[in-house]
């Protein structure tokens, strides 16, 4: 099992790192201290395990693993915090194991082994939005998404189920998805397989015609050119 850290005390990085090298078919592939350091690597080794620190500078660990989630297979969570009060928000996230510092071995074998049972029950999961509705959290497959419409504060998910919120930007959705969504307004993504063409209201608004909803987004000039290009292609 390949093995990421990130943790911003080098003292509790060494710790873990002495730990994972007495555990067998276990091999530590980074060891970084922020958040941001911690998708980066994950981008680059693709580890089966992160181990993950909650209380980080910048983006914690509740947000590495809110980024993470977006991804068709992202590795498997077990969080290592001296905080108690995160679990649920951890668990929420699926994360395979919560472990309190200072980590005893014993536990750390036990989520090692967690870890590794889920990671075989669930190969190539499809793609998931993390978002919450009724304030009950979710994770939206793609497919299921209609589209996306942002106000001030959240993004709402607009599917056939009903809709549900986000906490993630549309910014950050097209760049964890690229090629998956189109940009039709400032504040509207709609998924690239359910652009079915264009209407051209009597004013003059061009709006777009989506698989599966009766809704019609407007379009803005400034992305009209683009929807267009990639209707004809």
């Amino acid at each position: 099992m390949r093995v990421l850290i990130a943790d911003d005390e080098p003292l509790a990085r060494t710790r873990l790192a002495a730990m994972l090298r007495e555990c067998e078919g276990v091999e530590v592939v980074a060891s970084v201290g922020d958040g941001e350091a911690a998708l980066a690597a994950c981008a680059q080794q693709r580890p089966d395990l992160l181990l993950l620190d909650i209380a980080m500078p910048g983006l914690d660990g509740i947000g590495v693993a809110r980024r993470l989630a977006l991804l068709q297979d992202p590795p498997q969570l077990v969080f290592c915090t001296a905080y108690e009060a995160h679990a649920l928000a951890a668990y929420e996230l699926r994360a395979a194991d919560y472990l309190l510092k200072p980590v005893r071995s014993e536990r750390l074998h036990e989520a090692l082994a967690r870890a590794q049972a889920l990671r075989r029950r669930a190969p190539g999961a499809a793609a998931m939005l993390p978002a919450q509705a009724h304030g009950a959290p979710l994770r939206v497959p793609l497919d299921e998404i209609l589209y996306l419409s942002a106000d001030d504060k959240y993004v709402s998910v607009h599917r056939a189920a009903g809709e549900a919120l986000t906490e993630l930007s549309l910014k950050a959705i097209e760049e964890a998805f690229p090629g998956r969504f189109v940009r039709v307004h400032r504040g509207c993504l709609v998924p690239v397989e359910r652009l079915l063409g264009l209407r051209r209201d009597a004013d003059g608004t061009t709006r777009a015609l989506v698989a599966g909803s009766d809704a019609e987004p407007e379009i803005s000039r400034r992305n009209l050119a683009a929807v267009r290009r990639l209707l004809r292609g």
